[in-house]
């Protein structure tokens, strides 16, 4: 969600995720997903502030590594109605290109009798470009939480509530000269919460989000994959914070292990650790395929591996932005 950028307590913000999925298959499903954001004018004393952004994601998948690389740039604006809550809006731009190789395809054809020769005239042909397009996307999130004041540690509540929608402008998927269709406008809503048990050492973290994508895209997905063109996301953490940052100083940081259980509806159970170390954090989850796929997966679906960096201190005394 675009409405998301600069919204965080910290002064910077680097994610790096890589997933790589369903490797039963020979030829894996991986995205790898490259985002850093930072809040303009921001301190604790103005009302509102910006928020800029940049990121870079990239699917590729099947034997033709056939690759879809989108480079957004987020801005958003965030006002704060008290001090406790925070309204945001946001918007992104950027380009998306679509590329394969099909010289690494292999067809019937190509079977002499024994073996596949890839060497072999395929008699295929395969009128296949890569092209670029345009993309625009828009979402709104607001925030509301409570703080309850600790001499060790503040115990806090806050629960994030977002819209958001992408491919706005319906960017034109043209794979080959008289084969095209508008990429459909898809629809996110999220819930994302963090709750400290008061008096404890324990964080949970519910968080909830759904998407929808109609038109073609998702009758496709409705005849050729396991979801359709709807998909829900939910689960949890639970953590336990091993050490917090000294209040002395300003510095908020704290050490934390967490575990989590998450399912994604009719495709997965996806169990994940998060270790977080001051302005780091280092997350790992695996799907447990549990859809019809899973005959062939075998229950495999994939790993995810990610790391943030959030920058909380500007020097040792400095507090954290808070918003």
């Amino acid at each position: 969600n675009p409405a998301y950028t600069g919204f965080y307590n910290g002064h910077f913000r680097a994610n790096v995720n890589y997933r790589n999925q369903w490797q039963a298959m020979g030829k894996a499903f991986q995205t790898m997903n490259v985002t850093a954001d930072a809040g303009l004018f921001k301190s604790k004393r103005r009302k509102t502030f910006l928020g800029l952004g940049i990121q870079i994601f990239q699917d590729k998948a099947g034997a033709a590594n056939m690759r879809k690389t989108h480079a957004l740039i987020n801005l958003s604006g965030l006002v704060k109605i008290n001090k406790y809550s925070v309204l945001s809006a946001g918007i992104c731009g950027g380009a998306i290109g679509t590329n394969a190789n099909y010289d690494k395809l292999t067809f019937a054809s190509q079977f002499d009798g024994n073996e596949m020769d890839a060497e072999a005239n395929n008699q295929e042909k395969v009128n296949f470009r890569s092209f670029t397009t345009t993309d625009i996307g828009a979402g709104i999130a607001y925030e509301i939480g409570s703080v309850k004041v600790d001499q060790d540690h503040d115990d806090e509540m806050k629960v994030r509530i977002g819209l958001a929608a992408f491919h706005l402008n319906k960017p034109k998927q043209e794979f080959s000269a008289g084969a095209s269709y508008k990429l459909p406008v898809r629809y996110v809503a999220s819930i994302i919460s963090s709750i400290d048990f008061e008096d404890t050492k324990l964080t949970v973290t519910p968080t909830f989000i759904a998407q929808k994508q109609g038109g073609k895209y998702a009758e496709l997905q409705k005849k050729y994959a396991v979801r359709g063109g709807f998909e829900f996301y939910g689960g949890s953490y639970l953590k336990l914070r091993m050490a917090t940052g000294t209040k002395v100083t300003g510095e908020k940081t704290q050490n934390a292990f967490g575990l989590g259980l998450f399912y994604r509806y009719k495709d997965a159970l996806v169990p994940a650790i998060l270790v977080e170390l001051g302005d780091y954090a280092f997350g790992l989850s695996y799907d447990l395929n549990i859809s019809g796929y899973k005959a062939a997966s075998n229950l495999n679906g994939g790993f995810e591996v990610s790391l943030r960096y959030n920058k909380l201190t500007n020097n040792l005394f400095a507090t954290r932005s808070e918003y």
